[in-house]
């Protein structure tokens, strides 16, 4: 008889895979995505804890504190301010989360809950880092230089990676 592998396992397995690509693209991409004056930065770890919230159960995952651990790992390993992430991994899930369930359940919604997810996530970072004096650029230019360019790179992500993500989360139903 053949034993199904749990969908933590997988959760956890591909939070980590995601977590490792979002540095391995950025490094060897830096040239196309971190081309002066624009930054595309892409989110795949978020990605992957949005779309576990999305066709996951969010108890049985523990996504909330998947979110905070992972986030505080992410502000080690990749970015100079240690705790921000540990924040703001959590309210960006949660806010997908509820949103999309209010929505119906299909890719168009999931599309729009993500664009809000990575609004958020981007947003708050730069005012964390304008905070503490990381950043001068201007609204305008974040705006611009920054969010847009984001948005576009992680929404055609996010199309790719749907189908897949969906499909792995309804072949092993919790």
């Amino acid at each position: 008889m053949k034993r199904k592998v749990p969908i933590a396992i997988y959760f956890v397995i591909g939070q980590f895979i995601a977590f490792f690509l979002d540095g391995s693209i950025s490094q060897a991409l830096s040239g196309t995505l971190f081309k002066y004056p624009n930054s595309m930065v892409p989110c795949l770890t978020v990605l992957w804890l949005i779309l576990a919230a999305f066709f996951g159960n969010v108890k049985k995952l523990h996504l909330y504190t998947w979110a905070a651990v992972i986030g505080f790992i992410f502000d080690m390993y990749y970015t100079g301010l240690l705790g921000v992430n540990v924040f703001i991994f959590p309210l960006v899930v949660y806010l997908c989360q509820t949103v999309y369930q209010i929505l119906p359940p299909n890719f168009l919604s999931g599309f729009l809950v993500y664009f809000l997810g990575i609004t958020v996530l981007v947003s708050l970072g730069y005012i964390a880092n304008a905070f503490v004096g990381e950043t001068d650029a201007s609204v305008a230019q974040f705006l611009v230089n920054t969010l847009a360019p984001t948005l576009a790179l992680n929404l055609v992500l996010l199309a790719i990676v749907y189908l897949p993500i969906e499909t792995l989360y309804r072949t092993h139903k919790q």
